[in-house]
């Protein structure tokens, strides 16, 4: 297959070609530019995807969400496209990529497509090259690109600077509601779901995270994120949590998306600037790390020399 014909394909929504192009750009190759540029001018003329990104603790029933909120969506003849970022381990590199196990129902629908995506050591989970699969996904026109994300972490704010809506998931158990709350999460959650309902303590859930919604100083002008209870394996409440996304987006309005658009464009370079340092942190020879831990050199120094600044 030709970098033009790979383009063309791309361009008239082949999935495969969709596929290939992810591969390119998860690599870092240069095949994937001309398709990059093909995806955002394809944005900027008008086609604007629904980029949801969803995030929450683990085992809080994020990818059974995802896979009731496909199903929903499709019922509606909507196209949606799921991008599944992993957490790469820290010894191996290694990442499961299980997400899509959950999603095995649609695989023979072609108005879905899913992909798992290794956060390959990225600060805070998200990578330069998960936000250019995003684009690419929605370059190939779909009508929603779901972000998911493990939810540790960084990668719970990360999110919010990656997507046009951010949505929460939580459960009763576990004090779910008081931890959002201590760790800042409630404020770039744009929808919370609280997810598993059915079990004891969802209406406490449910009231701890009002409350801590009216402790915040906010006027007229302030979205306040409207809370959802699911029960995702029974795919209940998901048309609930699709409407109030569709709420804020209309609050948002065009000059608030674009708001978002040019944080998720600093967002991305700001990403790829971070893995170029850290690919190039890895390369450096090993002697640099022991003269910083023989006292022998600053590691402000060892900084600056690794930015190019100064030699050593």
């Amino acid at each position: 297959m030709t970098a033009l014909s790979l383009l063309e394909r791309y361009r008239a929504g082949d999935l495969r070609a969709l596929a290939r192009a992810v591969t390119l750009a998860e690599a870092g190759l240069e095949g994937a530019r001309p398709l990059l540029r093909a995806a955002r001018e394809r944005a900027a003329a008008g086609h604007k995807a629904v980029v949801l990104g969803v995030t929450g603790s683990p085992g809080s029933g994020k990818s059974t969400l995802t896979d009731a909120l496909i199903g929903a969506l499709r019922a509606r003849g909507q196209r949606v496209a799921v991008l599944a970022v992993d957490p790469s381990s820290p010894y191996s590199g290694g990442a499961i990529l299980g997400d899509r196990i959950r999603m095995l129902r649609h695989h023979a629908d072609a108005g879905v497509f899913v992909r798992s995506l290794a956060s390959r050591g990225a600060l805070g989970g998200l990578s330069g090259r998960s936000m250019q699969v995003l684009a690419l996904m929605e370059g190939a026109g779909f009508d929603w690109v779901i972000l998911e994300t493990v939810g540790v972490g960084q990668s719970e704010v990360d999110v919010a600077a990656a997507c046009d809506h951010t949505l929460l998931v939580l459960t009763p158990a576990g004090g779910d509601g008081v931890q959002a709350f201590k760790a800042g999460i409630m404020e770039v959650a744009d929808v919370i779901a609280v997810n598993k309902s059915d079990l004891p303590g969802a209406e406490r859930t449910v009231r701890e995270l009002m409350a801590a919604q009216g402790l915040g100083a906010h006027d007229e002008h302030t979205w306040i994120a409207p809370i959802r209870r699911t029960i995702a394996a029974r795919a209940e409440g998901t048309e609930q949590v699709i409407a109030a996304v569709e709420k804020h987006r209309a609050w948002l309005g065009e000059d608030g998306l674009l708001g978002r658009r040019e944080r998720r464009a600093e967002f991305e370079v700001r990403s790829l600037v971070q893995e170029r340092l850290l690919t190039r942190a890895r390369q450096v020879s090993h002697d640099l790390y022991g003269r910083v831990a023989r006292g022998e050199l600053d590691a402000d120094d060892a900084a600056e020399a690794l930015l190019g600044r100064t030699d050593l």
